[in-house]
């Protein structure tokens, strides 16, 4: 039967969201130590260690404005995430938050299309690890790391969520005290009081073609290489509907993303490009991080970064697996997905679980059987679609904002800063940068592969939309 909204403030769906909130048989094992540090690891990737060294290859000193700059919008991004999910925390996150807002068939779209990044994400870094693994022990194969890091954290993720926790805090942990070390390495060494170490100065900042050696063109190679560099904080919001106190956990993780970014990405890019000149080849042939620790003279400086790359890879699945589960049990409970798969034991979506990393490993084999052909259309697929969202999490910030304001007041816990005009500069931002895609070769075709993704899943989900009578005066 047709269900007509003719309250503005009314939910659009069939099936409401706050359902899924409200009376969710999932487990609240996160501990407030996971979530902290969940926050602050989630911004150290694999792609910071390794794929910087393109960005700085491109942009030269500059990188440290493009970093900053994509930063920002990360910044803005997250604080209105925050706003939505301290209202009305939930496994779906944003997901739920456009359905609210937006209709059914936006909490579809940018649910599923997260689901398909997760879990694409998942196959490229266990291949990674996997390179890793072989490159230590040349005698082993690839698919058979694959395989045990794989089965470790479907495993880990089957049990019960604090396993998650755990292995993400002393994940993060790690990488965290690897990122701190190195700052406090390379500021020493800038400054000459590492011993062996001479003052730099600003040589490898003003020579060498000058801050920005590539000019613009340049910066906006350095800038998309750095935007794609801060996927995955968005987990951060769907772990808190899990923990102890979820909204006093978001409102925390939310308003400590500023100093994090700021001293992770931007810190550690001055120290590099500071330390290091930007055309070493050794920048993008052993990484950034690797050519500054070498220079200063640090022994083993790759078989070091090794091991700290290999748990960001790590991390990153276990974080990836996570995500997609939940992702994949929120759309499922509020009817936008296959019920059997739904199912929850022992406050652990179990099903969606195995359904998420079926689908990762399955990932991985096409990237064995088509690495040119198949698995590189799903690697374009989901090139630009945490542009995607991030738009839809800035239209329903928009849209919710006066909602809230004028309902629940008391569940704006977290503000956005000076909304709206800083809403509209972040929706701007995204706009920009897929423009920007557009007119570079490497990016065009992930925006094209992405922009077809999107229209598909719209399409499905507005079909389903109709189909389930909801409608909106």
């Amino acid at each position: 039967m047709p269900i007509n909204r003719t309250s503005e403030s009314s939910v659009p769906t069939a099936v409401d969201p706050s359902v899924e909130d409200a009376g969710s048989p999932l487990s609240h094992g996160l501990k407030q130590r996971h979530l902290s540090m969940i926050a602050l690891g989630g911004v150290i990737g694999a792609g910071l260690f390794v794929g910087s060294g393109a960005g700085i290859a491109a942009a030269g000193p500059s990188i440290v404005l493009a970093y900053a700059a994509s930063g920002l919008l990360v910044m803005l991004v997250m604080r209105m995430l925050g706003e939505l999910s301290a209202a009305h925390p939930a496994s779906g996150s944003f997901s739920v938050h456009t359905e609210r807002a937006i209709g059914p068939w936006a909490g579809f779209t940018t649910g599923w299309m997260f689901w398909v990044l997760l879990c694409v994400g998942v196959a490229a870094e266990a291949i990674g690890a996997a390179e890793i693994m072989t490159g230590w022990l040349p005698g082993t194969e690839s698919w058979m790391w694959v395989a045990l890091f794989m089965t470790l954290f479907c495993a880990t993720n089957l049990a019960a969520v604090s396993n998650f926790g755990e292995f993400e805090f002393w994940f993060a942990a790690l990488k965290v005290g690897a990122i701190a070390l190195f700052l406090i390495l390379g500021g020493l060494a800038v400054f000459g009081v590492l011993p062996g170490t001479e003052p730099v100065g600003t040589a490898n900042l003003t020579g060498e073609g000058g801050f920005l050696p590539n000019g613009t063109n340049g910066l906006v190679v350095g800038l998309l290489a750095s935007v794609f560099a801060y996927g995955g904080l968005e987990t951060v919001t769907i772990a808190a509907a899990e923990s102890e106190h979820p909204v006093k956990g978001v409102a925390k993780a939310v308003r400590t993303a500023m100093w994090r970014i700021a001293v992770f990405y931007v810190g550690s890019m001055l120290v590099i490009v500071t330390l290091v000149p930007w055309d070493d080849k050794a920048v993008v042939e052993d990484g950034p991080y690797v050519a500054a620790l070498g220079h200063i003279g640090i022994p083993a400086a790759g078989q070091l970064m090794n091991v700290i790359v290999l748990v960001a890879l790590l991390s990153a699945m276990n974080a990836n697996i996570y995500g997609s589960s939940r992702m994949a049990y929120s759309l499922i409970a509020r009817g936008e997905g296959p019920k059997f798969l739904g199912a929850v034991s022992g406050g652990v979506p179990r099903l969606a679980v195995l359904a998420s990393s079926v689908f990762g490993f399955f990932a991985v084999l096409l990237s064995y059987w088509w690495p040119d052909t198949v698995f590189k259309w799903l690697l374009n697929m989901v090139g630009a679609a945490v542009l995607v969202v991030w738009g839809f999490i800035a239209v329903a910030q928009l849209r919710m904002r006066r909602r809230l304001e004028r309902e629940a007041p008391e569940k704006l816990v977290v503000r956005m800063w000076l909304f709206p005009g800083l809403t509209w500069a972040a929706l701007a931002g995204v706009a920009a940068i897929l423009v920007l895609m557009a007119g570079q070769d490497d990016t065009r075709v992930q925006l094209y592969f992405t922009g077809g993704l999107a229209a598909v899943l719209a399409g499905v989900g507005l079909i389903r939309q109709k189909r389930a009578g909801v409608t909106r005066d």
